[in-house]
């Protein structure tokens, strides 16, 4: 890839996985009766068509991976679990009340933190009393992330009877160097025995997380990594790019200092390198940082043209309401988003006190969801569209105008009434989906919000 068009395009922008992103939301935050009837709305347009997502924040960790950026809770303790799933299951009980009916659950995914902190015993309590006030979809997908270290059979037998068929395993590096930096220590065999274990058991997908852009990471252990990865052969890969955030993240990402850290070039290196080996292997880029076997459900969404783009990353397809449970969990109903407070003492308070304990939020006027569209097009397909009247607005010309540049540096092939990405443009897709922000053009952040772009 050209030097000067990553130095040149390396700048600070957001992932989009919304549209308007957090910092732009309603700085008022939402009204709650508007959030109450939002989720109304779309759950009486959505739950008999498609069905509902659910994302449940599993925020309890033993260590500390001072990479992370995730909301979570360090403890040893777990006598933290049950305590935490009975609120998780009133704050179902709370959005329940809410329905017109039975949901219909065609997502469900437990995030972290680290869910395989809680026992599998508890795992199976939390599960089903979500599913005693609801009833899946046919074509339903379960779906968690896992910490290979303490994922044990029973785990992992108790989720497959439970209806998963899906997980995911950090393992980020191989490298000795790197995980002792980033506090992540990862022995390849635990990751194999837990892979070979989820195919003995029956999981059809299961995925594997690393990242580019680690301290002391050189181009040697991404390949030594990625050549290590091949051995299993997962489903699915995400190959991340590190987020260096430590004005929001604190103490963790100040573990090492930023010359630790490869230079931009350096990070690109590592990244196409990592790319062509696994494209080597015969895994395609599914969006942005995701590549997958073509046996795997998120290629065949890429191929049908029904890949979606949400809080959870990359899905197989698209619901209108996403509800999220847990602290610091964020909804969508798709006109509106709403997040849960950040902490364990507080969400427990609020949601004891029967209210639905989310704290901020952002309700979508017209331009939010026309923009929101070009954008998720843009971030899951590499390309969208205006021709239908319905998707035109007011500074589209403006819009495309800021693309111009780009479009000489060969980065999107605009058309009279779309545009798209050749397949050499793909990491800049963010830039590409900045163009078309109008929250962000019209108030341009005065501090470090964004990681780098590329």
């Amino acid at each position: 890839m050209n030097d000067n068009l990553i130095q040149k395009y390396n700048i600070a922008g957001p992932r989009y996985t919304s549209y308007p992103t957090v910092p732009y939301w309603n700085k008022e935050g939402i009204d709650y009766v508007t959030w109450v009837n939002s989720v109304k709305k779309s759950f009486i347009e959505s739950n008999d068509s498609e069905g509902i997502s659910i994302y449940i924040h599993l925020p309890f960790c033993e260590n500390l991976c001072t990479f992370c950026g995730c909301h979570k809770r360090i403890t040893k303790q777990h006598g933290v679990e049950e305590p935490y799933i009975d609120v998780v299951l009133k704050e179902w009980d709370l959005y329940c009340d809410l329905f017109e009916g039975k949901p219909r659950i065609k997502e469900l995914h437990l995030g972290g933190g680290t869910p395989t902190f809680f026992s599998a015993e508890n795992l199976a309590k939390l599960i089903n009393g979500i599913m005693a006030k609801a009833e899946k979809c046919a074509d339903y997908e379960f779906s968690f992330e896992a910490h290979p270290n303490n994922t044990t059979t029973e785990h992992l037998q108790q989720l497959y009877d439970l209806g998963f068929r899906r997980n995911s395993f950090g393992v980020q590096d191989y490298n000795d160097k790197v995980q002792k930096t980033i506090n992540r220590i990862q022995p390849f065999n635990k990751v194999k025995e837990a892979t070979d274990n989820s195919r003995k058991i029956g999981y059809t997908s299961v995925s594997h997380d690393l990242v580019f852009g680690l301290p002391h990471q050189t181009e040697e252990s991404i390949i030594d990594t990625i050549n290590l990865t091949k051995e299993l052969k997962p489903d699915r890969i995400a190959f991340y790019s590190y987020a260096h955030v430590p004005w929001i993240k604190g103490v963790g990402q100040r573990g090492y200092d930023e010359n630790d850290l490869p230079s931009a070039e350096l990070k690109r290196t590592l990244y196409e390198s990592g790319k062509q080996l696994l494209h080597d292997l015969g895994y395609e880029e599914i969006g942005m940082d995701h590549f997958a076997l073509k046996t795997d459900s998120l290629h065949k969404a890429m191929t049908q043209k029904s890949l979606h783009r949400n809080f959870m990353g990359y899905t197989a397809g698209k619901t209108k309401l996403m509800v999220g449970l847990g602290m610091s969990s964020i909804s969508d109903s798709w006109y509106s988003f709403a997040q849960n407070v950040k902490t364990v003492e507080e969400y427990t308070e609020i949601v004891n006190k029967g209210v639905i304990p989310i704290f901020r939020g952002h309700d979508l006027n017209a331009e939010d969801l026309v923009i929101r569209k070009h954008i998720l097009n843009i971030m899951c397909h590499f390309e969208t569209n205006w021709e239908d009247e319905a998707l035109q607005f007011p500074e589209l010309q403006e819009c495309i105008a800021r693309l111009k540049e780009m479009e000489q540096d060969g980065l999107v092939i605009l058309t009279e009434n779309g545009l798209s990405l050749p397949e050499n443009a793909r990491p800049f897709v963010r830039n590409v989906c900045m163009a078309f922000d109008l929250h962000l053009l019209r108030n341009k952040p005065t501090t470090r919000v964004f990681s780098m772009t590329i």
